[in-house]
């Protein structure tokens, strides 16, 4: 009877451990598929050049269309409805927050530092560019691991 319910109790903690694995895998695929998509992101709305500066000569980004690809491409890549909601078939099963898009122009002097201390993120741009931090969180399939968020972080410079 004692190896009968020693065994049972092995079951029980091998099924858990492999539940934890099992969870902690797919964890680390939805930070590497959501921070590539917050790269994409970024390098999208990077590439928005303001047609109009240009015909004088000026490098600089349309802060419009730059948000507006940002987010495009970030409900492309995480497959995301407008309200960056997780739409069938997404990685995720909350909702998307961008905490930061800024998008740095001509009129700073270069190279930029930009500093976010919320985040505790920095990084240097050497020409106009775009930084973009979104939080994402991790639905967990098993309820073993505690609830894990990311505040992904991506930049972008104008790319001429």
């Amino acid at each position: 009877m004692a190896k009968l319910v020693f065994s049972v109790l092995m079951i029980v903690v091998w099924w858990t451990l492999h539940a934890l694995q099992m969870d902690e895998e797919i964890a680390l695929g939805t930070v590497h598929e959501a921070k590539r998509a917050v790269d994409r992101a970024a390098h999208a709305a990077a590439l928005q050049l303001d047609r109009d500066k240009l015909e004088l000569g000026v490098l600089s980004l349309s802060k419009d269309q730059a948000e507006t690809a940002a987010l495009s491409y970030l409900q492309a890549n995480l497959r995301l409805d407008d309200s960056l909601l997780p739409l069938p078939g997404s990685p995720l099963q909350e909702r998307v927050k961008v905490e930061a898009l800024a998008v740095i122009n001509e009129n700073e002097s270069f190279p930029y530092v930009y500093e976010n201390p919320v985040f505790d993120y920095e990084t240097i741009l050497y020409r106009p560019g775009v930084v973009l931090i979104v939080h994402v969180a991790y639905p967990r399939m098993f309820g073993v691991l505690a609830p894990i968020e990311w505040d992904l972080m991506g930049s972008a410079e104008l790319v001429y």
